[in-house]
């Protein structure tokens, strides 16, 4: 990390997380931030769900809610990224403040919900972006107050779909209530497969994931993985924030809602290779939660994951962390004898089960 960078993080740190946030995505938008370009090399290239990229490494959903750093997150060493997530209307989540560093945890927790400015905005934003080697994709939500929230995902696919390289079923966000009850065999089924006679349409298949919680037990992680089998996803992303406090030592501790950071490495690792398992290899899987570095995301691969993503390890660690995990992640793949990220999957999963 630059002197600069450094900095920069502890000028944000003084300030409100949310102001900070935002101030981030300033910079990235008015050139402030060195960029790297695309990070890539003949081991680190592999595809997800029929898309290439130049990497691995992607970005997490949550950091640019509302696709207006789509340029630059796609200049920052990333091999793909996600943006939102977006509901089919408008809404300015819940009430401030929502955003909380556990700077001793090395931890975020946030209660958003969902906050955004609509399919419809994003939409623009996403037909807007330019083309070029790294995939950017869609956190689909619901709205609060909607009537039908299973519908809320078809219906932001349906607006947004024609602009995205794939898109992804959000149903384990803690911040909206009862939205985690989507998770369910019954309420998913429909839902999915509302979302993909939606995908029918469109004039290109796009790849299709689910997002799911980190707080769930043996038996609903095997119906997860029924359905989503079933269903013709592409793909899983294990996993979201948790709701579990375990261990933590930072004053916000007990603040309500989604837990990301360090504390949630192990958790989430367990339950990728519990997925990893049950899907036997006939799904990708995306390994999300905790890594903070290049040996953190080698270890998401060795337990199951396809691919990885971050977003929290940047509020302590800065926009330069891509490259650095990237490039490691290379040179841990190197270390451990493989020639490409397909053949380290799942080689250490039994450590995780």
């Amino acid at each position: 990390m630059s002197l600069t960078e450094r900095l920069g993080l502890a000028l944000l740190h003084r300030i409100d997380p949310e102001r900070g946030h935002g101030l981030s995505l300033t910079a990235l938008r008015s050139g402030l931030v060195p960029l790297p370009g695309v990070v890539t090399s003949a081991r680190l290239a592999c595809t997800l769900a029929g898309m290439s990229l130049p990497n691995p490494v992607g970005l997490a959903a949550g950091y640019d809610k509302n696709a207006t750093a789509i340029a630059p997150l796609t200049r920052a060493g990333f091999g793909f990224v996600e943006v939102g997530a977006a509901t089919p209307r408008p809404q300015p989540g819940n009430p401030q403040p929502r955003l909380f560093r556990l700077t001793e945890d090395r931890a975020v927790i946030n209660r958003f919900g969902f906050n955004n400015e609509g399919a419809e905005a994003i939409a623009a934003r996403l037909a807007a972006r330019p083309q070029g080697p790294v995939p950017v994709g869609l956190n689909l939500g619901a709205n609060k107050d909607s009537a039908d929230r299973a519908a809320d995902f078809a219906r932001v696919l349906a607006i947004c779909g024609p602009h995205v390289d794939f898109a992804t079923v959000n149903v384990s966000s803690p911040n909206t209530e009862r939205l985690r009850d989507l998770q369910g065999r019954a309420a998913l089924s429909a839902l999915l497969a509302g979302v993909m006679e939606v995908r029918s349409g469109l004039a290109r298949r796009i790849p299709v994931f689910l997002k799911i919680a980190p707080d769930l037990g043996g038996d609903e992680l095997a119906e997860i993985a029924e359905v989503a089998l079933a269903s013709g996803l592409d793909a899983i992303i294990a996993t979201n924030t948790t709701l579990s406090r375990e261990g933590l030592k930072s004053v916000s501790k007990a603040e309500a809602g989604g837990l990301s950071g360090v504390p949630l490495f192990e958790k989430s690792t367990r339950v990728l290779a519990q997925l990893s398992q049950l899907t036997e290899g006939k799904l990708p899987l995306v390994g999300v939660g905790g890594i903070s570095s290049a040996e953190d995301a080698y270890q998401k691969i060795r337990a199951g994951a396809s691919v990885v993503q971050f977003y929290s390890a940047m509020v302590y660690q800065g926009m330069s962390l891509v490259p650095r995990v990237a490039r490691g992640l290379d040179a841990a793949l190197a270390r451990g004898g493989f020639a490409t990220v397909a053949a380290a999957v799942g080689t250490g999963r039994g450590a995780w089960l």
